[in-house]
């Protein structure tokens, strides 16, 4: 599974996103697997997804994880106290909550891959000091 953040998810769904191409052809790069995000993710997928392309697009997100294209990791208790421990930790650059969740689910799921449109995963480090590989 890849990690995915928000930005990748909100670009392969809002046809006016200018990230859309790059992502599209990002995604046919990878295998066949359901893309893994999590739950504050979706959350602001949903928000910036109702905000520029209506409801329709928040459909298609829905409709990528009801066709087993998008999976939710839900956090566990050692997550939500990882997760609020980043963002104190990088309070300064500043992390948010969404990115906090898939430090934290890396650390957790052993995942090294990401697919972010975000440059901040490139200051973020995991609980080891390795930095998250980055896609695109």
């Amino acid at each position: 599974m890849i990690l995915t953040d928000t930005g990748p998810l909100v670009a392969l769904l809002d046809r006016k996103d200018p990230n859309r191409p790059k992502c599209v052809e990002v995604l046919k790069q990878f295998p066949s697997d359901p893309l893994l995000t999590t739950w504050p993710c979706v959350t602001e997928a949903m928000h910036l997804l109702y905000r520029d392309a209506g409801y329709q697009a928040q459909a298609f997100l829905w409709e990528m994880y009801k066709s087993e294209r998008l999976a939710f990791h839900n956090l566990g208790d050692d997550e939500i106290k990882r997760t609020a421990m980043l963002m104190d930790k990088y309070r300064d650059t500043p992390m948010d909550l969404a990115d906090a969740s898939l430090v934290a689910s890396a650390e957790t799921l052993g995942l090294q891959l990401i697919f972010t449109l975000d440059g901040d995963f490139r200051i973020y480090r995991l609980a080891d000091g390795s930095a998250l590989d980055i896609v695109p």
